[in-house]
């Protein structure tokens, strides 16, 4: 029940022994998601201590390369925390040693870092998601990023999102409403980035245990529309939506980095009549998201 991370993820932390390396490694092994390795520069031979979700102490080993992390543990994802200037080059370390997926937190990267990054992942099987994004949660199985996982719960609606405060919000909702998500992806915000929506909606498409999708956009960028004519042409399944923005005033930045308004395209009104075209059933605000789904069910 889930795409992109479950139960047999083998996790390293990159930037593990950073505050926010730190803090949220420990909340992604006390969710239950098999953190193998850390790895920070001249930190190798020592170890992080953690908490297994039953309380039991857990010790994660650090190295130096991602090249002996994997070697010595077999890890197939990694999660990245390391600041801004070197987090490019974190990517295509993980890409360079075959890791299948790589989730970078980290904000702020430049955009001629990740252009370069984005072009060498071009000629690798790594998947990126991110920068500047919460990661991604298979409820109950794996957790590889900041999202609070207690809000989450197992099931079959697959949620794809922008934002990572409203992805929170309509994961809260569903799960009062006692719908369960089968994977919930945050592709951040930036203008380069690595999966995008088109992406992550043929997984959930091809996914058996995927029975609905919640697409959440934002304006700037032709993101949405590019899903619209997806969902209008390829997905088989009922697709919700919610377009933040209605409001933002033209050519001002809202927030993201990719969230600028430039001429009708980027605009949130194009962009749910492209999702409305396509077939997608659209929430008027942010409150109705939740109850969107349930229809669809």
């Amino acid at each position: 029940m889930s795409i992109l991370v479950n139960d047999n993820s083998r996790v390293i932390v990159q930037g593990i022994t950073g505050a926010a390396g730190s803090f949220h490694t420990r909340q992604c092994v006390a969710y239950g998601t098999h953190v193998v390795a850390g790895v920070t520069p001249f930190r190798g031979g020592t170890t992080f201590d953690a908490e297994s979700p039953n309380g039991a102490r857990v010790e994660i080993p650090i190295f130096d390369t991602v090249a002996e992390a994997v070697k010595q543990t077999a890890a197939n994802v990694s999660l990245i925390f390391v600041p801004p200037s070197g987090a490019a080059d974190a990517i295509l370390e993980a890409a360079d040693s075959n890791i299948a997926l790589v989730v970078c937190i980290t904000e702020g990267i430049p955009v001629l870092d990740m252009v370069r990054a984005k072009s060498v992942l071009q000629n690798h099987s790594s998947k990126l998601i991110g920068p500047n994004c919460p990661g991604v949660i298979s409820p109950g199985q794996c957790k590889v990023g900041i999202m609070p996982g207690a809000i989450h719960l197992a099931g079959r609606v697959g949620v794809i999102s922008r934002s990572g405060t409203l992805t929170y919000e309509a994961v809260g909702q569903l799960t009062r409403l006692g719908i369960g998500q089968s994977t919930c992806i945050g592709i951040g915000g930036d203008p380069v980035g690595g999966l995008d929506f088109v992406d992550t909606l043929k997984m959930f498409n091809e996914d058996p245990d995927t029975d609905a999708i919640l697409l959440i956009g934002e304006i700037g960028g032709n993101a949405e529309q590019r899903a619209a004519d997806y969902i209008k042409h390829n997905v088989k399944k009922p697709v919700g939506a919610f377009v933040a923005g209605t409001m933002a005033p033209p050519g001002k930045r809202m927030g993201h980095a990719g969230a600028i308004i430039s001429g009708s395209a980027g605009t949130a009104i194009d962009k749910i009549a492209a999702l409305e075209s396509a077939g997608a059933r659209v929430a008027k605000t942010p409150a109705d998201m939740g109850a969107v789904v349930k229809s669809l069910l």
